[in-house]
């Protein structure tokens, strides 16, 4: 069973995260069908990246992380390499891609709210950089959170690894918005972006990716 659910409406891809049972943790499986399915957005108009349950996303799963601890230098980059792929996949999605997020958005989670163009945030979420409670670091997902909070955040959150709500999330820039009413925003916003010229919102897009101070630039 895929962990993807995959739906197009009316020029929009849907995308779901589908393992609440883990909190729609991700794995070397759900890392790969993620990045498949933003390289091939074809002609829509934008793409919703939702979570199912009651969170959006709580980082790497933890089974996949301890599996890692036997595989080899070689192994361990590989996997490395295919989470920043697929972080680079939705950073670089040529569609606007706009997040939803309730419940939690820690570690990797976090980074996938980093990574999209227009995140909208439940009152009640909860996001935190929390790898370095287990041990490690952010390597892979901090060029894209530096270009969307900035160093001066990064540099509280990334060495604390604290656990922060969707106010604050707000005011470091990690979400656009934190409505009353996820979906009926999530809907709004998806107005707009449809009454938006496909090819010129685009090219809008470009323009802010290829950037000078771009996460290419910060890795």
């Amino acid at each position: 069973m895929s962990a993807l659910r995959i739906e197009r409406d009316d020029g929009v891809l849907r995308l779901t995260l589908a393992r609440p049972e883990t909190r729609n943790a991700f794995d070397a499986d759900l890392i790969a069908e993620l990045a498949e399915a933003f390289v091939d957005v074809g002609r829509s108009r934008a793409v919703v990246l939702a979570g199912e349950g009651q969170s959006f996303c709580a980082g790497a799963d933890v089974e996949w992380m301890r599996a890692s601890a036997d595989l080899d230098y070689e192994a361990n980059v590989a996997d490395a390499n295919a989470l920043r792929g697929m972080l680079d996949a939705i950073d670089r999605c040529p569609a606007p891609v706009l997040t939803r997020v309730q419940g939690h958005a820690l570690g990797g989670g976090a980074g996938l709210v980093a990574c999209s163009d227009i995140a909208v945030a439940d009152a009640s979420a909860v996001f935190g950089f929390s790898e370095v409670k287990l041990g490690i670091i952010p390597s892979v997902i901090s060029p894209y959170v530096l270009a969307k909070i900035g160093p001066s955040a990064a540099r509280r959150y990334f060495v604390t690894g604290e656990r922060f709500d969707a106010a604050t999330a707000l005011r470091i820039g990690l979400v656009h918005e934190v409505p009353t009413d996820l979906d009926t925003a999530v809907e709004a916003i998806l107005g707009e972006l449809r009454t938006s010229g496909p090819r010129a919102a685009r090219h809008a897009k470009r323009l802010v990716l290829d950037r000078p101070d771009g996460p290419e630039t910060a890795r």
